[in-house]
């Protein structure tokens, strides 16, 4: 039993620091700080979304506009439509039209991925149980790390230097 203790101590001893002070957020408090990190974002924004819904999308469109505006790179990375049932369909091909035509590009994956992500900057991390363009009324929890080496480690691990450089 000791050498358990021992163990789980010198593994807690190397964590990375970004993550010890990472944040946690459940439904409730995730999207007042996600709005304050996008309306701070200057470079880049991708979000990973399997499910896209208008009510979400709609919420969130006058963000996106403004990133748009201030020249913003942003991707949104999510399930094939027609994946998803008729109603979850039609919305996800509305929505991605909506966004392409705002000028943000939408990268649909066929592997049916259900990862939820956002990197913001490249320095921002959100890994997160909700679905960011389609949470409606479930229970989540998010972590919000703010670390450059986190974030793009991430970036490497899910390949996404494929498509976005």
């Amino acid at each position: 039993m000791n050498n358990l203790i021992l163990n789980c101590t010198k593994k807690l001893l190397h964590l990375s620091p970004d993550l010890v002070q990472s944040q946690l957020f459940d439904e409730t408090t995730f999207y007042p700080q996600f709005i304050k990190d996008l309306k701070s974002c200057q470079k880049e924004v991708i979000i990973e979304s399997p499910f896209i819904t208008s009510l979400r999308a709609g919420m969130l469109l006058r963000y996106f506009e403004n990133l748009v505006n201030k020249k913003v790179k942003a991707y949104i990375v999510t399930r094939d439509p027609n994946d998803h049932d008729t109603t979850m369909k039609e919305q996800a091909e509305k929505e991605i039209r909506r966004f392409e035509t705002m000028g943000i590009q939408v990268l649909v994956t066929t592997n049916f991925s259900h990862r939820k992500l956002a990197i913001l900057d490249r320095t921002i991390l959100y890994e997160v149980s909700l679905n960011i363009l389609s949470q409606n009324c479930s229970r989540e929890i998010m972590r919000r790390i703010n670390s450059k080496t986190q974030t793009e480690e991430c970036f490497r691990f899910i390949d996404l230097g494929k498509f976005i450089y």
